[in-house]
């Protein structure tokens, strides 16, 4: 029994450690089909299905290509004559679809079939345009549209349009819709020109364009929408290198409101950057229009009044002498009630359509490079350095009022102090220095009011300039007397900016502050005109603020901006800037000395308030004599105060008056200086009565 005992636990035993080797060896071969499948899968995926997934996923990848926009219009004051606008116009595109660069893909041998096919198109696009194109127009060579389609990527990424031919006639559209499927790639897309008002109106006011790729080179404005726009989640407003901005005046001012947004092709794109797929468009959105204080009429007579002018000069003797030399002049009128600026003139002009396309030849910048600058708020050489004036002149003696108004402000004289004009005024060391009247005239007895319109140099520097000297004279600072002038100077807008709506404003040249020269030397000759050189805006400004009694109008533009539909978006009210409160009788008795007789002004309806100047300047080693004019009217209820400059072009009464006084007969008859309009159809041209074309 125990014998069979043994023999059982035996055969127990090997049948356990063969169960359990079955089970050992099932576990291993379950792994190793398990393994076999995973691996057999990922190979598939690597080898086999990834291919197809990497092309899916790429074709999920799409980039928006911008379209231009349309750039809104900028009107005159009477919303119906446009002074800058765009039109549409057709243009070819073509997106390449296929990588013709000289440079493929390291993995890829070049395909030598690829480039004799894309000469082949240029050549049949040549051809088509060379057929159904402007008879009068420069044929496109098959060069030239190679050179456009940029084939090596060095302007554009190959996904992005290029453009190839802009401008096409109704021919040219017809046959490329019809012929399409000929051309891949090629798209016909409507676009815009800028178009300026050819009787150039105000064109140094308005401004001009340039495209994107340019002015962000030059421009901080331009070159920090560059910055900004990689992080700019809207498509709409990503500018474009063609794209056209404003590069100076209304333009430049309010380019985010005349822009709109442009519209852009969303493309799908494959691993090479090429487009593949449906595109889906967005349009482009019209810019907002704006609505100039300029009064077209009004501008035309005053650019014409500046130009009849200079020619009169050219040929009349006007103290024995002609002046031929007097080329330029700049003028401004400014609404004294609401800083409406209603003409401002920088000629000679030129026409701004030179700019059409964002770009200008060197023979159109050579021949409008000295008058293209808005002269009115900026120092402009004349292009004959050291012979003739800049466009800044000394004011001569339409400081006058204002040294008056000093003088009466800081207690030097009273409204009843009468001064023995003999002629001359000394100052300096021993008498050193003297200043004469002009002509040598001798004035004898007079009140401040008359030392104003006799334009006394003797009075303005034995009253204001020596006496504001001798007030200061003892205090720390020597230069304190001249500190005082400088902030008279600046609350009256001579020195700072004027806060006008246009860029690059000149602040003035403030020559009193020069180191090189007495505070007595600065104070004598900045009383009479002959220390400070301030543009025709500031003089404007400055002739608004004795108009209305010590308050520093901001002047302005533009009155309001509408969107395409004529809802309006803003609204520019009056705005006082500063206000510099004297006492009434000073500004009556100087408002009384503003009473020089101007012949051009014979026969003139209204009481009007003026102060003739002629400021002389050294150029090379000649005294130039500047003709500058100021004034308002009517002298009660001011309504427009005008400003003249006439570089040497003598006394200001003869070369910068008649002009001025045509502005007013202008302005007279537009809008009326009593308020009632003297043209029979003005009710036009009424500013509260904007009209929406």
């Amino acid at each position: 029994m125990r014998k069979i005992d043994n023999e059982q636990g035996t055969d127990n035993g090997t049948s356990d450690r063969k169960r359990f080797s079955f089970r050992i060896n099932l576990f291993f071969f379950s792994s190793f089909i398990i393994f076999t499948v995973i691996i057999v899968r990922l190979a598939i995926l690597q080898f086999v299905d990834g291919p197809q997934l990497k092309q899916q996923e790429a074709s999920n990848v799409t980039k928006n290509v911008p379209l231009t926009p349309i750039r809104g219009t900028i009107y005159d004051s009477t919303g119906q004559n446009r002074l800058a606008y765009s039109t549409p116009v057709q243009s070819l595109y073509i997106t390449l679809s296929k990588n013709y660069s000289d440079l493929l893909e390291k993995s890829r041998k070049p395909d030598k079939k690829l480039l004799p096919e894309l000469e082949n198109m240029t050549q049949k696009l040549a051809n088509r345009f060379a057929q159904y194109g402007n008879k009068d127009e420069p044929k496109m060579t098959a060069e030239q549209i190679m050179d456009a389609m940029d084939r090596n990527y060095q302007r554009f990424s190959g996904f992005t349009p290029r453009l190839i031919k802009t401008n096409l006639n109704k021919d040219e559209v017809a046959y490329f819709m019809q012929h399409k499927s000929e051309f891949p790639g090629v798209d016909v897309v409507e676009e815009t020109v800028r178009h300026y008002d050819p009787d150039t109106v105000a064109v140094q006011t308005v401004g001009y364009i340039k495209s994107y790729k340019s002015a962000r080179e030059t421009l901080a404005k331009y070159k920090n929408i560059q910055k900004s726009m990689s992080a700019e989640n809207d498509p709409g407003l990503i500018y474009m290198d063609n794209e056209s901005v404003g590069f100076d005046g209304l333009e430049f001012q309010y380019q985010e409101q005349l822009r709109g947004k442009n519209g852009y092709k969303t493309v799908p794109i494959d691993p090479r950057n090429m487009p593949e797929g449906v595109d889906s468009v967005t349009p482009p959105q019209k810019g907002d229009n704006v609505y100039s204080t300029i009064n077209k009429e009004i501008q035309v007579k005053t650019e014409n009044a500046i130009m009849d002018q200079l020619r009169w000069l050219h040929t009349h003797a006007v103290s024995g002498r002609t002046h031929p030399y007097a080329k330029t002049g700049f003028a401004v009128a400014m609404e004294v009630d609401t800083g409406n600026v209603v003409a401002m003139a920088s000629m000679p002009d030129y026409d701004a359509n030179y700019w059409q396309t964002g770009t200008i030849s060197k023979d159109k910048y050579e021949e409008i490079k000295h008058v293209y600058q808005n002269a009115t708020i900026k120092n402009v050489g004349s292009g004959q350095s050291g012979q003739h004036p800049d466009s800044t002149v000394l004011l001569g003696s339409t400081i006058k009022p204002l040294s008056v108004l000093i003088g009466l402000e800081e207690g030097l004289f009273t409204t009843n102090t009468y001064y023995q004009d003999t002629g001359a005024a000394y100052f300096g060391r021993n008498n050193s220095a003297r200043v004469r009247n002009s002509s040598g005239h001798v004035y004898g007895s007079m009140d401040p009011a008359t030392a104003i319109r006799h334009s006394s140099n003797a009075f303005m520097v034995d009253m204001v300039g020596k006496r504001l000297y001798n007030k200061y004279r003892n205090n720390a600072t020597e230069d304190q007397g001249v500190n005082v002038w400088d902030r008279y100077m600046k609350e009256f807008g001579l020195g700072v900016s004027t806060g006008v709506d246009l860029p690059g404003e000149f602040k003035g040249l403030l020559e009193y502050t020069k180191k090189d020269e007495s505070a007595l030397s600065k104070l004598a000759y900045a009383s009479f005109g002959q220390q400070g050189k301030y543009t025709p805006m500031q003089l404007a400004q400055y002739t608004t603020m004795i108009a209305t009694k010590g308050k520093r109008m901001e002047p302005h533009l533009v009155s309001q901006i509408k969107d395409t539909n004529g809802n309006v978006v803003q609204t520019f009210k009056p705005k006082v800037l500063n206000e510099v409160k004297f006492p009434d009788a000073y500004w009556n008795e100087v408002i009384r000395g503003m009473a020089t007789d101007v012949s051009a002004f014979k026969g003139f309806p209204y009481d009007f308030a003026r102060k003739t100047g002629t400021s002389q300047q050294s150029v090379g080693r000649e005294l130039k004599d500047n003709g500058v004019f100021i004034a308002f009217a009517p002298r009660q209820n001011p309504k427009l105060a005008v400003a003249v400059v006439i570089p040497e072009g003598g006394f200001g009464a003869w070369s910068a008056g008649p002009v001025a006084r045509k502005i007013f007969d202008a302005y007279d008859e537009v809008y009326g200086l009593d308020g009632v309009p003297k043209k029979k159809d003005a009710t036009a041209t009424d500013p509260n009565a904007i009209k929406q074309p």
